[in-house]
């Protein structure tokens, strides 16, 4: 679950949603609004600790990931996220399977522009059976894709847009069609991360 850490502060009835279902959490820096792109190295790691450390100390977890509000980052994020004790960033749209950054112990897990509800319902103005079968398209093309090795699949949804009453129905619908596929593992960006550091050897630098 994508957290700002002022999310944690002003509304911890969230907080207490997210840990009765178990919830991973991801730092989603501070709110949607404040960007740390044109922060000065000293600035960013100041302001990546605060985030953090909010997160740890509202949900009882310390945040092993980072998305940032709009997918900004700088040159120096993973690098600052790493000495904080992170382990990936979703900033990363580049591919269908995780991968190593140049930064050691750091891997980019997928995360979807495409596939997300603000990109195909406020972005495109598509229609909720569109959604469902843009689903079904990928999941499938992903799956025979995946013949020979993973591929992950992300569905990026946001309360505000996806939980519009016209649209439950449509997103019961592509949940249901990814749930009933088969070989399909239903899971979190922690366990992908988890499961490609473990399988997969570091290249020395």
């Amino acid at each position: 679950m994508m957290l700002n850490s002022d999310v944690g502060e002003r509304y911890p009835q969230i907080i207490e949603a997210g840990r009765a279902r178990n919830r991973a959490w991801v730092a989603h820096g501070k709110n949607n609004s404040l960007f740390q792109a044109d922060m000065t190295p000293d600035e960013e790691r100041a302001f990546l600790t605060d985030v953090v450390g909010t997160i740890e100390k509202t949900t009882g977890h310390r945040p092993r990931d980072w998305l940032g509000p709009a997918l900004t980052e700088t040159f120096e994020t993973p690098k600052l996220l790493s000495e904080l004790g992170l382990d990936y960033v979703l900033d990363w749209s580049s591919d269908d399977q995780p991968y190593r950054l140049n930064v050691p112990g750091m891997l980019s897990v997928p995360y979807s522009i495409e596939v997300n509800d603000i990109s195909l319902f406020v972005g495109k103005s598509l229609s909720g059976p569109d959604f469902v079968q843009i689903v079904k398209d990928q999941l499938d093309q992903l799956y025979e894709d995946a013949a020979d090795s993973g591929r992950v699949m992300s569905l990026v949804l946001h309360p505000f847009v996806i939980n519009q009453p016209f649209r439950h129905k449509y997103l019961d619908q592509a949940l249901e069609h990814i749930a009933q596929h088969p070989g399909v593992w239903l899971t979190t960006s922690d366990e992908i991360a988890e499961h490609y550091a473990r399988t997969t050897a570091e290249i020395p630098a």
